[in-house]
């Protein structure tokens, strides 16, 4: 849920997903449990659940409304706040992958597995994640 929640920018969402995805797991307990990594298919639901949730949303917003976010916008302050603004702007896949393997500290290979990506997709996500974030977040002094 931690990764989740980073991922998508609210507790509430990454819980609805969780839940669904545990809910999901055991209506298919009895395939799933023969499949040999039932965590790794409620990790893989759950961030599917996720990118369903976040086309809904990004289908109710007009796309001028989405180009709002500008990075003069960024609190002066820079901290906690900027660096969660700047990690929500990142493209889904980046968001998802840093967010799997910074904050549920998965390996690269199990980043692949839950995102269903190769391992050179999920090394150029993280990449580019840690490239955008470097460029732009300034911690406070």
């Amino acid at each position: 849920m931690r990764a989740l929640t980073v991922a998508g920018g609210n507790r509430e969402v990454a819980q609805d997903c969780v839940h669904d995805a545990f809910a999901r797991a055991y209506v298919h307990w009895r395939w799933i449990s023969r499949q040999g990594h039932p965590v790794g298919w409620v990790r893989h639901t759950a961030i599917n659940r996720l990118r369903a949730h976040d086309r809904r949303e990004a289908r109710k917003h007009p796309v001028t409304e989405q180009l709002t976010a500008r990075r003069d916008e960024i609190p002066e302050s820079g901290g906690d706040e900027a660096l969660r603004i700047l990690v929500a702007r990142l493209p889904d896949h980046q968001r998802i992958a840093a967010s799997l393997f910074y904050v549920e500290q998965l390996s690269v290979s199990e980043t692949a597995v839950a995102m269903e990506l190769s391992e050179a997709a999920v090394k150029y996500h993280l990449h580019a994640a840690r490239t955008t974030l470097r460029r732009d977040w300034t911690p406070d002094a």
